[in-house]
């Protein structure tokens, strides 16, 4: 029990720290990064390009973040830095493009993108200031807003889990309907062959 809630805190903790990372978008093409997240969760990401990299040269980049259904979320174009935000409307892999889309190209460009997930995009020090709390109380706050959402996750884990299985299961029948089919057929292939087997020899007078 007690190493069951050593887990879970530690999952609390690791769930409040958002996802920052670098891209090297190429010359051409494009560069994409996805995340698979359940409905109604709030993503806030900032995105800016790495000028250090491109000291003589200010190229741009746009970027298209669409849902797992194709609807377009955000799209911006000739930006050097951005945010955007929305709240998931379905369950599954949201993806975030980017391509360089001025003629100062050069060899690519890099950019950080700072990608916050649920919790993590909360406004801690305005939840303080507003609600009046601080210190151990603060922490604790953040720790039970950490544990909603990972209680929630599991939620979604084990319906996405029950989807699975039964895709499974389904395709599993599927497959022993389609070879039970296919012994059949080649069955009656075969006595088909037999008997117009049969049939040449009697008229050859062979049997």
């Amino acid at each position: 029990m007690a190493g069951a809630l050593a887990l879970a805190v530690l999952l609390a903790v690791a769930s409040l720290h958002a996802e920052a990372v670098w891209l090297d978008v190429p010359q051409s093409g494009t560069k994409c990064v996805s995340e698979e997240i359940q409905s109604n969760v709030v993503v806030l990401t900032d995105y800016s390009i790495m000028y250090e990299s491109h000291p003589y040269s200010h190229p741009t980049i746009a970027v298209k973040v669409t849902s797992p259904y194709g609807n377009t979320l955000h799209h911006s174009e000739n930006s050097t830095v951005g945010q955007f935000a929305f709240t998931t409307a379905e369950a599954g892999n949201y993806v975030a493009c980017f391509w360089v889309d001025s003629a100062e190209k050069g060899s690519g460009v890099s950019v950080n993108l700072d990608w916050k997930i649920g919790i993590a995009t909360k406004d801690w020090d305005a939840i303080a200031k507003k609600e009046k709390i601080e210190g151990v109380e603060l922490e604790l706050r953040k720790l039970e807003v950490a544990v909603q959402a990972i209680h929630q996750n599991l939620i979604y884990l084990k319906e996405r889990e029950a989807e699975m299985r039964t895709v499974s299961e389904t395709t599993n029948s599927r497959v022993v309907w389609f070879s039970t089919l296919s012994l059949w057929v080649c069955i009656a292939v075969s006595v088909l062959q037999v008997r117009h087997l049969q049939g040449f020899f009697r008229k050859k007078k062979l049997i």
